[in-house]
């Protein structure tokens, strides 16, 4: 065992009727014999919680984001002492990563640099904060800006009287060549803010392992939660619309079996009923504007967001209104919350010397003070941002279909971001001299062929990792986020028997025991089948998951670690949660019932 190692990324088999997969990405996301050496010996793990699917050639673009990112923040902005980037390979469609640790004889003197570099951050935090979000709105306004139309027979009288200067063929090019470059640079805006927001709170967690050897560490993070961040707010307004339905006296009507486009026409004629679908529609943006991807939000473009399909939202609020009459207080109990963090952060501080209370608060308020940033950031750019992306992308690859470029809009997203220019470039100059363009006849063949690929590559599995597992994994980023622990490795290298087929162990997030019916979810989109009660059983969540956390009674998710959005999540809704399990989701059927220990880490399935 002590020798045990993954399989090399070298060995795995291209799955049947998958060949030639590694033309549909870019050449350098690729395992490649000229660096061979270096990516055997090092190890890689699936990234399943940004990226658990295959990926469409297009959608690379969303890993290239954080890839370059990620990497030049931590490498060369801010000199993060314990490591540089993340690096990546793209395997069979499957994303996967591996942390590059910074070298030992670099870190006291990366160390010094980042103290300097990042103290300007935390001295003035607010005002940097501020000023980030009105760079990142100024980006979705422009790329909410952007217009993609079919090319019009003759350029309007306007070009000429306004002395426009250039044609729409022109403005077709340039514009999806910003719609690109604008989600390039809202990523070196989101790592600006959010690893030196994980360093302060790592600081943290590293001096409470310190001052108090065997403090578990959820107990750290809950001295940190509890704030009033953005990212409830989707879910506080579920709540407030039943309460509007239930003070304007059409809950009978919301509450029928309907959907949420027969409800909405049949409220239109009712003053109170059309008053509460305005109410709707002015919320939807942007607090529905919330991506439903199984992973990462807004990793692919084939999810819709709430405001896309309100039956997802409109679950959360049927649900809502039938607790209010029934006489449930439905808000949220962040003072208790709040309460709860204090009490346990103050007992901690009494277990320290007088000396040190002045440290230890310095590193909490500080933890605390980014805290709000971490959490809200995905909503200015997991959900709004890319929800905008794609929602542009579609508009575009709809008029290239319109414009007979493409046999249909889905083709364009077979075609990777550069395939995408040529595409455009060639309609273009069809266009613009009156001939006919290649495009469709020129890309259908590779089109057709990618379609094929892809659905190959979708029921191939892949493995957990690949290459020699590290002796032990205290890399803070690989287990604070992805829950990639020392266990969790071995139990992958133990072919997942651990210990017994009736016990699962992952990584405890949020405290609490309880007891339940299984109910295992693989998309957002399958929340209405949830009965009061369940344990929710899934790959990961994200905010769109956010109606079903007042339904159930805990969380097991396959991946995720203590600062995830399931663990926090649930330590924010007090309810047990286990993430990191790993294989949860296939080990675990739909009504069995299960019991889930949010101390230890340990899930059982009792039947």
């Amino acid at each position: 065992m002590a020798d045990a190692k993954f399989p090399s990324p070298f060995t795995i088999p291209t799955p049947e009727g998958a060949e030639g997969w590694e033309r549909m990405y870019n050449w350098y996301h690729l395992f490649s014999a000229d660096r061979q050496q270096q990516d055997e010996e090092r190890f890689w793990f699936a990234d399943r919680l940004h990226h658990p699917e295959v990926i469409h050639p297009y959608d690379e673009i969303m890993c290239e984001c954080w890839w370059q990112a990620l990497g030049a923040f931590n490498t060369r902005v801010f000199s993060m002492p314990p490591a540089f980037g993340v690096d990546q390979r793209i395997l069979n469609g499957r994303l996967y990563v591996t942390p590059v640790p910074a070298p030992p004889e670099q870190i006291a003197e990366r160390a010094g640099e980042f103290a300097s570099r990042a103290s300007h951050y935390y001295e003035n935090w607010d005002a940097i904060y501020e000023e980030w979000k009105e760079k990142v709105s100024a980006k979705l306004a422009e790329i909410r800006s952007l217009t993609f139309a079919p090319l019009p027979d003759l350029e309007p009288i306007e070009t000429i009287h306004e002395h426009v200067g250039h044609s729409a063929g022109y403005r077709l090019i340039r514009d999806f060549e910003r719609l690109v470059l604008s989600m390039y640079e809202t990523y070196q805006y989101h790592f600006e803010l959010l690893n030196i927001g994980y360093a302060a709170y790592l600081n943290f967690f590293q001096l409470c392992k310190t001052a108090f050897p065997g403090i578990g560490d959820q107990s750290i993070a809950r001295m940190v939660g509890g704030l009033r961040v953005d990212l409830y707010r989707p879910d506080d307004e579920l709540r407030r619309l039943a309460k509007e339905a239930q003070r304007l006296g059409i809950g009978d009507a919301v509450l029928a079996d309907s959907t949420a486009a027969e409800l909405f026409a049949s409220l239109a004629d009712h003053p109170a009923g059309a008053a509460w679908v305005a109410d709707w529609q002015t919320t939807a943006d942007p607090w529905f504007v919330i991506n439903t991807d199984p992973g990462h939000p807004g990793g692919y473009h084939t999810y819709d967001t709430w405001a896309d399909d309100p039956n997802i939202p409109l679950v959360s609020v049927r649900e809502y209104l039938r607790r209010l009459r029934a006489g449930e207080d439905i808000d949220r109990d962040t003072a208790g919350v709040l309460r709860e963090r204090d009490r346990i952060t103050g007992e901690y501080r009494e277990l320290l010397s007088f000396e040190d209370h002045a440290g230890f608060d310095q590193a909490v308020e500080l933890a605390r003070l980014v805290f709000t940033y971490i959490e809200e950031h995905v909503l200015y750019i997991e959900h709004w941002m890319w929800a905008a992306f794609w929602a542009k992308s579609k508009e575009l690859s709809r008029a290239l279909a319109a414009m007979g470029a493409l046999d249909e809009p889905e083709d364009m997203f077979f075609l990777r971001r550069t395939e995408v220019s040529e595409l455009i470039y060639d309609t273009v100059i069809g266009w613009s001299v009156g001939t006919q363009s290649r495009g469709a006849s020129y890309w259908r063949p590779t089109v057709a062929e990618r379609r094929r690929i892809f659905t190959a590559l979708e029921a191939w599995e892949p493995p957990p990792a690949l290459g020699p597992p590290p002796a032990e994994i205290n890399e803070p980023f690989t287990v604070m986020l992805w829950g990639i622990t020392t266990s969790a490795v071995a139990d992958w290298l133990a072919d997942g028997d651990g210990d017994g087929p009736a016990t699962l162990r992952g990584l405890g997030a949020s405290p609490g025991v309880a007891e339940g019916p299984a109910r295992v979810l693989r998309h957002v989109s399958e929340l209405g089948s949830v009965e009061p009660g369940e344990v929710l059983v899934c790959p990961a969540t994200s905010p769109a998951w956010a109606p079903i956390f007042t339904r159930i009674v805990a969380t097991v998710s396959d991946v995720g670690g203590i600062m995830s959005h399931t663990a926090i999540v649930c330590r924010e809704y007090g309810m047990p949660a286990v993430v990191g399990t790993g294989n949860a989701v296939a080990a675990i059927k739909t009504g069995q019932r299960v019991r889930v220990d949010g101390h230890t880490g340990v899930v059982t399935i009792l039947d």
